[in-house]
């Protein structure tokens, strides 16, 4: 996996993370004040993978966003850290719900492990989607969503009862439930929304 981090010419900080199935660029303001004084929103460029006009839709009042992030990302489980890093490294940034970063970092790769290995299953010719976005008043909203045939969430075990408790898999969306303010389904469960206040 391959990182680089630059400025360009118009004062962006660059995140981008490569690897043979993955591509994303991400350019936001160099100074985050510049956020909260001009747009309160950030543009995310997409790597070559990218399906704008596909890409989950959010919630949120998106001229009050302080931060916006739209990445698509081959269904590969090494695509799951730099994605993730490079959220967070936005978010903290921004402050964007601050001290809650260890709660929404781990429902995010959560979220992106689950699309990977149930919606996509594992082939890296799929693409997961995700969407993130924070204001002041709502908190941060992320969305992924996979191109499954989705599921039911309410026929997912209990991993606290019986023999589930010593299953080596079936927990990620009960940590989602528990780390998370808020969590919902859409589009037969290939697409879950997660709140943090």
């Amino acid at each position: 996996m391959k990182h680089c981090r630059a400025i360009d010419s118009n004062n962006y900080w660059l995140f981008c993370a490569r690897s043979q199935y993955h591509f994303s660029l991400h350019a936001f303001p160099l100074d985050p004040l510049a956020l909260f004084c001009k747009s309160k929103r950030t543009q995310i460029l997409s790597g070559e993978f990218a399906m704008r006009s596909g890409l989950p839709t959010l919630e949120f009042d998106v001229s009050k966003l302080m931060i916006r992030i739209e990445v698509t990302l081959n269904a590969d489980p090494t695509a799951i850290s730099p994605v993730v890093e490079g959220i967070m490294e936005m978010a903290r940034r921004l402050e964007c719900a601050a001290g809650k970063e260890f709660e929404i970092e781990t429902a995010l790769r959560e979220a992106l492990a689950n699309a990977i290995v149930h919606g996509c299953k594992n082939d890296p010719t799929k693409k997961v989607q995700c969407c993130v976005g924070c204001d002041e008043e709502r908190g941060m909203l992320i969305v992924v969503r996979d191109p499954g045939a989705g599921f039911d969430p309410f026929a997912i075990p209990d991993p606290c009862n019986g023999e589930n408790v010593f299953s080596n898999h079936g927990r990620g969306i009960y940590l989602i439930n528990q780390l998370m303010d808020e969590v919902k389904f859409e589009r037969n469960g290939t697409e879950i929304h997660m709140r943090k206040y």
